[in-house]
C-alpha cells in the first residue's frame, strides 16, 4: 500500500464507524465519499466578478468572510435566525449562512461593503445620526434587510418597517432607533 489508506469516521447512532479504503488504494470508494470534492465557482460579488474554489456545500457566508474577505458579513448562528449575515441576493435580503455556494452561480451579491463606495448611504448616515450601533455586530445585517424594505417601500409605515426588520435580532435592543433612522432615510432618499 502506498501511504496511509484513507478514512473517514462516521457518526452512526451515537456511535462512530471508521470506514476505510481497500487494501492498495488511498481513497474510499465514491459512494462512500462524505466530502464532496472543491470546485471553482464564478460569482458577482459588489459589482465584481470573482472566482473562488470551495465544497459546493460552503455557505456563502463562509465564501464570502473567508474566501473574499468581505467581513462587515457576520456570523451570528448559522440557522437563519439572528440575520447578522444578511446580504442582498439579486436585491432581495437574504441570509447568506442559508445559500451554498452551488446556488450562487448567476446571482448578484451586494454585501454591507457593496451598499455604497464610501460608506455614505442614506442608512448608514441615519445610523450614526441616530446612535444605533452600540455593539454593532447586527448593524451590518440590520442596514441590508432595511435597505432592501426601502427599495421595495420608499416611505414606510412603522408597520411596514416592524415587519421587514421583526426577523434581525439586536442583542443591544435598538430597535427604536432603527426604526427612527430608517424614516429618516426614507426622508432622505425621497429628497433627492
Amino acid at each position: 500500500m502506498n501511504g496511509p489508506a484513507a478514512c473517514a469516521a462516521v457518526p452512526v447512532a451515537g456511535a462512530e464507524i471508521a470506514l476505510t479504503a481497500p487494501a492498495g488504494t488511498n481513497t474510499l470508494p465514491a459512494s462512500l465519499n462524505l466530502f464532496p470534492p472543491a470546485m471553482n465557482y464564478t460569482l458577482n460579488v459588489n459589482g465584481r466578478t470573482q472566482t473562488v474554489e470551495a465544497e459546493p456545500d460552503t455557505p456563502m457566508l463562509w465564501v464570502l468572510r473567508d474566501h473574499l474577505n468581505y467581513t462587515g458579513v457576520k456570523y451570528g448562528c448559522g440557522v437563519d435566525v439572528c440575520g447578522a449575515c444578511t446580504v442582498h441576493v439579486d436585491g432581495e435580503s437574504m441570509r447568506s449562512c442559508q445559500i451554498p455556494i452551488s446556488e450562487a452561480a448567476g446571482k448578484k451579491f451586494v454585501t454591507i461593503e457593496g451598499l455604497s463606495a464610501n460608506g455614505d448611504h442614506p442608512l448608514q448616515k441615519a445610523w450614526c445620526d441616530h446612535d444605533v450601533a452600540q455593539c454593532g455586530y447586527c448593524q451590518a445585517g440590520q442596514i441590508m434587510t432595511a435597505a432592501a424594505l426601502l427599495r421595495r417601500t420608499p416611505k414606510p409605515t412603522d408597520a411596514d418597517i416592524d415587519k421587514s426588520m421583526s426577523d434581525n435580532l439586536c442583542r443591544c435592543g435598538t430597535y427604536t432607533r432603527i426604526r427612527a433612522a430608517i424614516h429618516t432615510a426614507a426622508a432622505e432618499m425621497a429628497a433627492k
